[in-house]
């Protein structure tokens, strides 16, 4: 991994606006690219914080720093667009590799999770409430499809056993109700045909599961794909529109061309050039690179940030870093 526009963002030193960020860690803390993220936030969230979840999801997930930056900052952008973090507790969206053979390139593509689905379907005024669930071996459950539509579940006590069904339900504001019922072999059929899974069973190492929330989250990730199938039949937002076409797209392995309005300026970098980003690219992140960016973090959002590159070192180095992220997180909240 390159560290140059690293170490310049790090040791708060200026950058030259002739030479473009050669990383991915970079990127995510220029601050010209901060101030684009910003504009697109809603109130809730800080660019500083999705700055922060992006590169947890980039230690999290290592290959995620070998994509194409475009795409990078494009699937970026598109949480800030609408609002959802990646990763994490929440489930909101997944940042995942994609292997773009028709340009050879790996590039990132943005995957809405449920829970993001169901949050933006709230957001569009017209759905009253959409609920999704997994129906298992021991419930009750039958449906009927026709002039009188019907579905009627009643889980089981206890263990409940594998999951055999899906189902999302959505309630409109005039009134009506949608539904609609996936089997689990359904379910895997869509999961087994998406080029993102596919890419990261191919890219798993040898005794490890692959990094897919299909294999982390597999009940959400379930009840998101039946949710997507029940949004093609509500009156949606165009965000939602814009959210079902991106997952659609990855599903079917082709490039999301996801927007992406980032001012800057940046030059096109020579052919020699390029030669040495790709030679910079293997250097390691240094414990003093780490450690500059600690003492120059001014909050505590970008001092989050810096802690989560103390997991880039090795072992060794990281007991004096840990230290420093220690006395300075206590100087912050002194300050406050």
């Amino acid at each position: 991994m390159s560290t140059a526009a690293l170490k310049a963002a790090a040791t708060g030193q200026s950058v030259a606006t002739t030479e473009k960020p050669k990383t991915i860690a970079g990127l995510l803390t220029d601050p010209a690219i901060k101030q684009q993220m910003a504009l697109a936030l809603p109130k809730h969230m800080t660019a500083d914080r999705l700055a922060r979840i992006a590169l947890t999801e980039v230690r999290k997930n290592p290959k995620l720093a070998q994509c194409d930056q475009t795409s990078f900052l494009g699937a970026i952008m598109q949480c800030a667009a609408l609002g959802l973090e990646p990763g994490g507790a929440l489930g909101h969206c997944y940042l995942i590799p994609f292997e773009n053979k028709r340009q050879n390139r790996i590039e990132v593509q943005f995957i809405v999770g449920y829970r993001g689905m169901i949050d933006l379907a709230r957001r569009s005024g017209q759905i009253v409430s959409l609920t999704a669930r997994a129906v298992r071996k021991g419930d009750e459950f039958s449906y009927r499809f026709g002039l009188d539509e019907d579905i009627h579940h009643v889980p089981a006590e206890g263990e409940r056993g594998a999951i055999t069904h899906v189902y999302a339900v959505a309630k409109l504001k005039d009134g009506g109700v949608q539904f609609e019922v996936m089997s689990i072999s359904d379910v895997h059929k869509v999961r087994d045909s998406s080029q993102g899974y596919k890419t990261a069973v191919r890219f798993a190492k040898p005794g490890q599961p692959p990094n897919t929330p299909w294999f982390e989250h597999e009940e959400p990730m379930a009840l998101k794909t039946v949710a997507r199938r029940l949004f093609k039949w509500l009156p949606v937002s165009i965000e939602i529109q814009s959210a079902i076409s991106n997952d659609e797209r990855a599903d079917a392995g082709l490039s999301q061309d996801n927007p992406l309005v980032i001012e800057g300026d940046f030059t096109r970098i020579t052919a020699s050039n390029d030669t040495e980003g790709e030679q910079a690219a293997d250097a390691p992140i240094t414990k003093d690179e780490v450690i500059a960016a600690i003492l120059n973090s001014e909050n505590l959002d970008e001092l989050d940030a810096a802690a989560d590159m103390i997991r880039m070192l090795p072992e060794a180095d990281r007991k004096e870093a840990d230290e420093e992220h220690r006395l300075r997180r206590v100087a912050l909240v002194e300050a406050q």
